[in-house]
């Protein structure tokens, strides 16, 4: 008996109901967002610095 994406995510689904009730999902969707946007934009900060000592590494050879 194998499952599928779709049936993964149903069970999933039921499971994250189960155990925290449908009045915390949005708090929980709420905080799992607010960290994604942080990781991004901590993210696109660091990027141009890497970029930055690249090439001035390259320039150097």
């Amino acid at each position: 008996m194998a499952f599928g994406a779709t049936e993964i995510v149903i069970i999933l689904a039921v499971i994250v109901v189960f155990f925290f009730g449908a009045k915390k999902i949005p708090e929980l969707a709420r905080g799992i967002g607010q960290g994604f946007k942080e990781f991004k934009k901590v993210s696109e900060d660091s990027e141009p610095e890497d970029n930055k000592q690249e090439t001035h590494t390259n320039h150097s050879n």
